[in-house]
């Protein structure tokens, strides 16, 4: 898999999957404002990813969709951008896969610069957990 690319496989579409990731209480969560990730781990199938995401900003913090779109996309490319180290950490334990979500807890826009940084101290933190 190519390092910077964040291919349809790792983003996570099932309903099952992501009732699971935010309905279950033994899930762990981490947040760096204005990012907060919850997570869980699962079983690492052979044709699948070792990490699956989603991103989620929430009509609360901006009524307009364009707003929502444009933190969304600086979400996805901060995890794109930083997203080695994690895998490589999974790759050491074949058996081992997540699935996270990023959800948005600011009410405000921040530069893609500021969200990078906060995307690569969220990820730092989360990879000394696992």
């Amino acid at each position: 898999m190519a390092a910077h690319t964040l291919i349809k496989q790792e983003r996570l579409c099932s309903m099952k999957l992501t009732d699971q990731l935010f309905g279950r209480a033994g899930n762990h969560s981490i947040v760096v404002f204005p990012l907060r990730v919850v997570w869980m781990e699962m079983e690492w199938k052979d044709n699948d990813v070792p990490v699956q995401m989603l991103v989620s900003v929430s009509k609360r913090h901006f009524k307009h969709a364009v707003k929502r779109n444009r933190v969304k996309r600086q979400m996805r490319e901060a995890y794109r951008l930083s997203k080695q180290p994690l895998i490589e950490k999974l790759e050491k334990t074949p058996e081992r896969a997540v699935a996270m979500g990023f959800v948005w807890l600011a009410d405000e826009l921040y530069s893609s610069a500021e969200v990078s940084d906060r995307m690569k101290r969220l990820i730092q933190r989360m990879i000394e957990k696992l």
